[in-house]
C-alpha cells in the first residue's frame, strides 16, 4: 500500500496539479491538508472521475483536511477533529481506516508569530495530538499519523538553521513536543531512511527559495510498530514543487508491505 501526504495549499487553485500528480503516481491513499474549502465546495466528483473516493473536513478559506482512497478499498471515517478541546473548531484532523490500516491526517498549527497565543495554541494542540496517538497506540492496529506537522525536527532538516532560528517551526518547545512523539515509539519514515537529513518538503514562494533549494522538512509520516516493520520505501515527489502554479509543499509518501 502506498500512502501519501500533500499540503495542497488551496484545492481549487491547485486542482489541475493535484489530479496530474494522482494520475502519475497512483497512491492508494492520499491525505491532503490546507484544502481551504467548505464542505459543500469540495470537488469530490473530480476525484471520482480518476478512480478515487473521498472523505473531507472543510472550513471556509482556511485549514481543511481530506483523505482520498482508490475506489475498491474500504474506507471508513473514525474521528473528525482532534479530541481534547470542545472549543476548537478548526478543521485540522481527520482519522479514517482504509483496508485495516488506521490513517490519521493532520494539519498542525503553524504557531507564528512566536511568542504569542498562536504559538500557545500550537503547543496545546501537540499535547492533544500526543494523547490521541497514545490512544491509537493502545489499539495495537497498523497506524500511520501523517501530514503537515509544521515542525522542523532537527538542524539537518533545514537548509540554514540560523535563517529559521526565530520561527515557531524550529523553537525548542516545538521540537521537544515532536521528539516526545518519537519517544513514545513512533517511527519517522523519512528520517529513518535518510538519517543524514537534507530532505526538504517545503520551499517558500518568497526570496527564490525553490530556485535556490532553500527548503526544509515539515511534512512527516509517523508509523506505529505494526507498520514500521512493514516499511519498504519512503520519499518526496520533489518534481511536483517545480511545476506551474504548484503548492509550496511537495508530496511525501511511504510504501508499506
Amino acid at each position: 500500500m502506498k500512502i501519501a501526504t500533500f499540503n495542497i495549499n488551496g484545492i481549487k487553485a491547485r486542482l489541475p496539479r493535484l489530479l496530474e500528480w494522482l494520475e502519475e503516481t497512483q497512491p492508494d491513499v492520499a491525505c491532503l491538508q490546507e484544502i481551504k474549502s467548505q464542505d459543500d465546495g469540495f470537488p469530490a466528483s473530480e476525484f471520482e472521475k480518476i478512480g478515487y473516493q473521498a472523505l473531507w473536513h472543510g472550513q471556509k478559506s482556511f485549514n481543511g483536511v481530506a483523505v482520498l482512497a482508490k475506489q475498491g478499498l474500504t474506507m471508513e471515517e473514525r474521528q473528525r477533529g482532534l479530541p481534547g478541546d470542545e472549543s476548537d473548531d478548526q478543521a485540522r484532523y481527520l482519522e479514517v481506516e482504509v483496508d485495516g490500516v488506521v490513517i490519521a491526517n493532520l494539519y498542525l498549527p503553524n504557531g507564528n508569530p512566536h511568542p504569542g497565543p498562536k504559538f500557545d495554541y500550537k503547543l496545546a494542540w501537540m499535547e492533544r495530538l500526543r494523547a490521541r496517538m497514545a490512544a491509537l497506540w493502545a489499539q495495537e492496529k497498523p497506524t500511520i499519523v501523517l501530514g503537515d506537522f509544521n515542525v522542523i525536527p532537527q538542524d539537518k532538516d533545514v537548509w540554514s538553521p540560523p535563517a529559521m532560528a526565530d520561527d515557531a517551526l524550529m523553537q525548542p518547545e516545538s521540537r521537544d513536543a515532536y521528539a516526545r512523539l518519537l519517544g513514545d515509539g513512533w517511527t519517522d519514515a523519512i528520517d529513518t531512511l535518510n538519517p543524514r537529513g537534507g530532505v526538504w518538503t517545503f520551499w517558500d514562494y518568497q526570496r527564490g527559495a525553490w530556485q535556490r533549494d532553500h527548503g526544509f522538512r515539515i511534512d512527516h509520516c509517523l508509523l506505529s510498530p505494526e507498520l514500521a516493520d512493514r516499511l519498504q520505501a519512503a520519499g518526496v515527489d520533489k518534481h511536483a514543487r517545480g511545476r506551474e502554479k504548484a503548492s509550496d509543499h511537495a508530496p511525501v509518501w511511504v510504501e508499506i508491505a
